[in-house]
């Protein structure tokens, strides 16, 4: 059998503490991560019997994810995460969690969970650890069938997930992580997931959108104006999308901005009165906002007829009225529109349509695609790729109206992915064959010259603006880009 391995410390010239195993290589340890880990230890001190916290490997808004070892009682050693919640987390969240991971967890590419541990008010829980590397380190180096794979595996954790009537609401790359080497998949974190009416996980029909349920902002803006990046004259050398990271090899161009103004139906936004946005090219537009040094105003009778429906501007009975409540967990720039425009009626949709926002990134190679700060924004960027028209007669569909203050077509999504990559000219560049590079032999051999149109079509139906006609999981798995799968 095995013996316990021996482990020395020593402090590093650059103030990290470095641990050796016998047998292992060395690895450097922060010491603020050393602090987090001794923490852990204390709060919770069951973990010391059984794991030798090795590292910390993520930290998030609600949790820290930390690298823990164990001794097996035939020698083995495994390694195992340990996530640690935060203490203010409401015990029936944190068990709605675990019965998520219990019940759907350990198959179809959904993470298990081993054990969990618990003391006072701090709780552990231990689940297999996958070895993986994030999407942004390996996204530029990713063939077609490695992104058509890597789709597919999304959407059978989906379907499986759906299928006990679990909403995942996070649904982003690292929350499905994934080892290269062993073409293993894991779909993690169900810390805000909901159920639907028919959900099977009895404790997420207990947690309701009371954890998640936010107000967009205590101050009320009349119009909110917003930069729009303009992707109908994209250049011939890639440059990053909405100002992100390019991570092909080319250098991003400078990029140029159009803008638009927009308001959901309650002309409510969640911008803060102290930022400024230029106005649309027009002209100046009034912004009239409430602060907190004024009075509130009286409650106007809701029997009123509006006179700013759908103008660019808002009106004192729109201002008088409360603010609509509806679930808004997730992250930034995978929010699907229903989400964005505060529709509360929600259901597994939006968790399609963020599997749709990967596979954009994954096709375009540009991740993240989308990032704003706030809904709107975010919105907005979404009008620039699908369509104003084409956005705002999908909002009807849900009971929304929304206003652009300029039309902006819809884009091709195979045009736009192969002019960001670099594989074809922008429309208004002269029609000129790109230049040989070895970036471009790279991609060509990674198969990106020889993409079916299957993935623009599966692409098209994920970010379908339609929750009620965009394509599920268990229907995109039966997609002709699959059928050899």
């Amino acid at each position: 059998m095995e013996k316990t391995p021996v482990c020395t410390e020593r402090i590093g010239t650059d103030g990290c503490i470095i641990k050796s195993d016998r047998g292992h290589r060395r690895s450097k340890v922060p010491r603020d991560v050393e602090i987090d880990i001794e923490f852990l230890y204390k709060v919770v001190p069951q973990l010391a019997k059984v794991f030798r916290i090795v590292d910390k490997i993520g930290e998030g808004t609600f949790s820290s994810v930390y690298l823990g070892e164990a001794q097996m009682r035939d020698g083995r050693r495994e390694m195992y995460a340990l996530k640690h919640l935060i203490p203010t987390s409401h015990p029936t969240r944190i068990a709605a969690e675990l019965q998520c991971l219990t019940v759907a967890g350990g198959k179809e590419n959904v993470m298990g969970v081993t054990y969990c541990f618990r003391k006072d008010d701090h709780v552990v829980i231990v689940m297999p650890y996958m070895e993986h590397r994030a999407i942004v380190e390996i996204i530029s180096s990713m063939s077609f069938e490695e992104v058509r794979l890597y789709i597919y595996h999304l959407l059978k954790a989906l379907r499986h997930v759906h299928q006990f009537g679990i909403i995942h609401r996070d649904i982003k790359p690292n929350n499905f992580l994934y080892n290269r080497s062993s073409k293993m998949y894991a779909l993690v974190d169900f810390g805000l997931a909901q159920g639907t009416a028919d959900t099977q996980i009895e404790l997420l029909k207990v947690v309701k959108h009371r954890a998640v349920c936010r107000l967009f902002s205590k101050l009320n803006l009349a119009l909110h104006v917003c930069f729009l990046k303009d992707l109908t004259g994209l250049r011939r050398v890639p440059r990053p999308v909405f100002g992100e990271r390019n991570l092909n090899s080319c250098t991003p161009a400078p990029s140029t901005t159009k803008q638009a103004a927009i308001k959901t139906e309650s002309g409510k936004t969640d911008e803060p009165a102290s930022r400024r946005y230029p106005s649309a090219s027009r002209g100046p537009l009034p912004v009239r906002s409430q602060s907190s040094s004024q009075k509130p105003q009286r409650a106007v009778h809701q029997g009123l007829t509006c006179n700013c429906y759908q103008t660019d501007r808002v009106c004192n009975i729109c201002l008088s009225r409360k603010q609509q409540v509806a679930p808004r967990a997730g992250t930034p720039g995978f929010r699907a529109p229903e989400v964005l425009t505060k529709c509360p009626s929600q259901g597994t949709a939006i968790d399609v349509w963020s599997a749709g926002v990967i596979l954009l990134s994954l096709l375009s190679g540009r991740y993240p695609f989308f990032k704003a700060s706030d809904d709107l924004i975010a919105l907005t960027q979404i009008m620039t790729i699908r369509g104003s028209k084409e956005t705002i007669q999908a909002a009807k569909t849900f009971g929304k109206a929304v206003v652009c203050s300029r039309e902006l077509p819809r884009q091709d999504l195979r045009t736009l992915c192969e002019t960001l990559r670099g594989r074809r000219p922008s429309p208004d560049d002269e029609v000129t064959p790109l230049p040989e590079s070895d970036y471009k032999v790279e991609e060509d051999e990674r198969g990106w010259d020889r993409v079916p149109d299957e993935a623009y079509d599966l692409l098209d139906r994920l970010l379908d603006l339609n929750p009620a006609t965009r394509i599920t999981a268990a229907q995109a798995l039966q997609h002709p880009l699959f059928a050899d799968l």
